[in-house]
């Protein structure tokens, strides 16, 4: 074949180029994995229910640290599936609104390309990016109290939208704690509450900053007020409702909060209330105050009470009495060895260690944390007023154990007051027995229930239990007795667990057939739960009788 020459190479380097045959891409995709990337202001939004709707209280700060640093810490971002523009993903809408105003202010390209981290929006996008935005805004300023009551419940349409089912308060704090953001129940009840009748009638007040503490003082006061009003309108005829008069009340009490006095709202409440209804004020307001104290020592949280430690080991821990009263969460343990003084400076190096190992000695199975979800923790408590335990402080002055799973135990004596109602301590009771049944593989037959102290062996099962090998036929047994099932149940050889216990319980006869430290440790959480559960139910009969 002969060389080209130069005129046919200058002739196929000026020929037309192929054809491409199949469409072209519009737009690239979105990068599948976490990618550094340049984006302008024009690309980017804030996110639309981001909590914080007030002023950052440390926006001038920030601002005056952008503006001479420049951004330190870039907001991550991400991108909904079809959508145009980039959002922020989690906590930096404060940033973003400060980058637009020095854009404008300073037209500094340093202000309008920002180099971000794109982050590829998940498959729980909406409740990721929801809890990652209340997270991130209470370690960078915190939120008031409606601003947070707002938040949780878009969290909880969120979370209906993705189970397709209403959920309750429990389920919710313990999918908001799944998901980095533990609130407690209790605190979501009261949250629930001032959306629904507070933020109506004073939301300049709320979104100013009125605390939690006002905010209970409120919805005692309402409750209280709402119940002597049932009982003296009934059988009258009142030409308004309780509702709207609340609302009427508490709407000219709308200012900041530095002016707001909760007892002026009772004052004026109190003295609508007695012309309505035709009672003499002063004995309305005492009616009044007498159920907002039975209100407050229903719903307040006990103070924690340590048993002083002798000056010297004792061999037999004495128990607390058990009261069958309806509040029982007193957070009393087992008095322990006494508790070394704090070392000063100069103490020798071995106290130290010393210390680690006898606490060390207290964790049977870690439970996991981080330090950003204690920060989380910490903030949040701090908002709120709470005290968060404190493991490493406790468990040398009282507290016995600590345990892993679903539930994790630091203390088994103490009953915290979210959980001390019937159908929370039938969940936590029925998750206990379920693991305690994962080490005899018969978890799967573990059914919780709605009566009795929370569940039941499956009837197929129990049946079968001589068949079993020795240590599942001995837990199914022992879980099986526990849940109180009649003594008529088939296949249930209770005096073979008579003689199966030891060996359960503390390895008599080898440490094969006993059950882990864990488990052990969760038993002993399962009883107490169990136990205070029956004084509830009891006392609740007691009243009812």
């Amino acid at each position: 074949m002969a060389d080209p020459t130069p005129q046919d190479m200058a002739a196929k380097l000026l020929a037309k180029g192929f054809e491409r045959s199949g469409p072209s891409a519009a737009a690239l995709t979105d990068p599948i994995a976490d990618t550094p990337m340049v984006v302008t202001l024009d690309e980017l939004r804030p996110y639309e229910h981001d909590p914080r709707v007030t002023r950052n209280p440390a926006y001038e700060e920030i601002k005056a640290s952008i503006r001479e640093r420049g951004l330190d810490a870039p907001p991550a971002i991400t991108r909904r599936p079809g959508e145009a523009h980039y959002i922020i993903r989690n906590g930096g809408n404060t940033r973003l609104a400060i980058l637009r105003e020095l854009w404008s202010e300073t037209k500094e390209e340093r202000f309008f390309r920002i180099a971000c981290l794109f982050r590829p929006w998940p498959a729980r996008g909406e409740i990721v990016a929801l809890t990652g935005h209340l997270a991130e805004n209470e370690l960078r300023g915190g939120l008031t109290f409606i601003e947070r009551a707002l938040g949780i419940e878009k969290a909880r349409e969120f979370y209906e939208q993705e189970s397709g089912q209403a959920l309750s308060q429990s389920e919710l704090a313990r999918r908001l704690t799944a998901d980095g953001y533990p609130v407690p129940q209790s605190h979501i009840s009261r949250m629930a509450d001032a959306v629904r009748y507070l933020l109506p009638a004073i939301p300049n007040l709320l979104y100013g900053g009125l605390g939690r503490h006002q905010v209970d003082r409120l919805a005692v006061l309402r409750k209280a007020c709402e119940r002597t009003w049932k009982r003296r309108a009934l059988g009258r005829t009142v030409t308004v409702d309780f509702a709207t008069l609340f609302q009427d009340v508490l709407t000219q009490f709308d200012t900041q909060p530095d002016d707001f006095s909760p007892q002026r709202v009772q004052d004026e409440l109190v003295g609508q209330m007695a012309e309505l209804l035709e009672a003499d004020y002063d004995t309305l307001a005492l009616e009044i105050n007498d159920s907002e104290s039975r209100q407050r020592a229903l719903t307040s949280e006990p103070v924690p009470v340590v048993l002083a430690a002798p000056s010297a080991p004792v061999s037999a821990p004495q128990q607390p009495p058990v009261s069958s009263g309806p509040r029982d969460t007193t957070p009393v343990s087992p008095a322990a060895s006494a508790a070394p003084p704090p070392a000063s400076p100069e103490a020798p190096q071995d106290q130290h260690g010393q210390r680690d190992e006898r606490l060390q000695g207290h964790i049977v199975t870690p439970a996991p944390t981080t330090e950003r979800l204690q920060s989380i923790q910490r903030m949040v408590a701090d908002q709120l007023g709470d005290k968060l335990p404190d493991f490493e402080a406790d468990a040398l002055r009282a507290i016995p154990v600590q345990a892993g799973g679903l539930y994790p135990i630091s203390d088994v004596w103490y009953i915290e007051p979210s959980l001390d109602v019937p159908d929370r301590l039938r969940v936590h009771i029925a998750q206990f027995a379920r693991e305690i049944g994962e080490e005899a593989a018969v978890a799967d037959h573990i059914e919780a229930s709605v009566g009795g102290i929370g569940f039941v062996c499956a009837a197929s099962v129990v049946g079968q239990a001589k068949a079993l090998p020795a240590f599942a036929r001995a837990v199914l047994t022992l879980l099986h007795v526990l849940s109180a099932a009649p003594p008529s149940a088939n296949g249930v050889d209770r005096a073979r667990l008579a003689d199966e216990l030891a060996a359960l319980l503390h390895g008599h006869g080898g440490s094969a057939t006993r059950l882990s430290d864990a488990a052990l440790v969760k038993l002993f959480r399962l009883l107490r739960l169990a136990r205070r559960l029956l004084d509830l139910e009891a006392g609740v009969a007691s009243q009812n009788s």
